[in-house]
């Protein structure tokens, strides 16, 4: 009796182990399934990819993203060109992943750039276990997009506030997704309003930006006075027809007081580009001149004042920083 009493109680106490084994198997198992999910799961991977961005760690994001990297400029994939691509990004959420063909996974992430709702699809595939328990997940290949950038008689720009050079006034960037781009060109005599392309994915087809390249107000008001200062020295010859001036006048009688010319209205100035330099508009001046005269047949003295518009134009000379403005009269 004895012996089967002992008997009956070891098999109690193995099924009670056995028991423990078990739950701790389910545990184990369990624990494992959660750490996969959140730790090691596809989502993880987008996660570290997108920190890897806002670091401005292009190497990492490079190797996370199993990006090619097409023949472009690299300005803005590692550094502060590449950190502030994010920085345009609100919002921003991971989804859950979702199944995709071939056993991969899907992992959408949205956000919002200047107010707009937009997302990005990143797609993973399983990689080889790692511990021999926990997954693990890489991006399927892709290769980066690139924005297309043009500036008008310029071989500098800038991207994301990083300085680059614009061979013939253009260039190529290769550019990490998702990101907000913003281009611009300004200089001391010139310069291009900003413009932002914001990039979702690999086969996003960006739109081109054309840097329109305008002078600055420094410029035109450094123009603008030249140009007041030479009419202002032609209102001053007290004669009919100033040298080198585009004022005139005329008459068949005699002058018997001084000529006196004023200035009515400035010029406005406008400077355009044209093959590959800067020109200026024609210019319009109105001016005055007052004097006595006297009939040569009835010998009447009487007062002249007579306004008019008078045309001309000017050369600009740009070297660097320096501006020449030459005045050009025809008659």
């Amino acid at each position: 009796m004895d012996g089967v009493k002992n008997g009956a109680e070891l098999i109690k106490i193995a099924a009670a182990w056995l028991l423990i084994l078990m739950l701790a198997i389910a545990a184990a198992i369990v624990t494992i399934t959660v750490v996969n999910s959140n730790s090691f799961g596809p989502a993880r991977t987008v996660e570290t990819y997108l920190d890897a961005l806002r670091a401005g760690n292009g190497a990492k994001a490079l190797g996370l993203l199993n990006g090619r990297v097409p023949s472009a400029n690299a300005a803005v994939l590692d550094g502060p060109g590449l950190a502030k691509s994010q920085e345009g990004l609100k919002n921003v959420h991971i989804g859950e992943p979702t199944d995709a063909p071939e056993h991969q996974q899907k992992v959408t992430v949205s956000y919002t750039i200047g107010g707009q709702s937009l997302s990005t699809d990143f797609t993973l595939k399983p990689g080889p276990k790692q511990w021999m328990f926990f997954d693990s997940w890489n991006m399927v290949p892709t290769t980066l997009p690139t924005i297309n950038v043009s500036v008008v008689n310029a071989n500098q720009a800038s991207i994301n506030g990083v300085d680059v050079n614009m061979p013939n006034g253009r260039n190529s960037f290769a550019a990490f997704y998702p990101g907000s781009y913003e281009t611009a060109y300004k200089s001391p005599l010139f310069a291009a309003p900003a413009v932002q392309r914001s990039v979702t994915g690999p086969l996003e087809s960006v739109p081109a930006v054309a840097l329109a390249t305008g002078p600055t107000s420094d410029l035109l008001s450094q123009v603008g006075s030249t140009i007041h200062k030479y009419l202002d020295a032609c209102a001053k010859q007290a004669v009919l027809l100033p040298a080198n001036c585009p004022m005139s006048a005329a008459t068949d009688n005699r002058v018997l007081s001084a000529v006196k010319w004023s200035i009515l209205d400035y010029p406005s100035v406008s400077i355009t580009p044209y093959g590959g330099k800067w020109i200026m508009a024609p210019l319009t001046v109105r001016a005055q001149v007052e004097y006595q005269e006297q009939d040569l047949f009835t010998g009447t003295v009487a007062p002249v004042k007579h306004a008019e518009d008078f045309g001309f134009t000017a050369k600009l000379s740009i070297e660097g920083n320096t501006v020449d403005v030459t005045p050009v009269v025809s008659y």
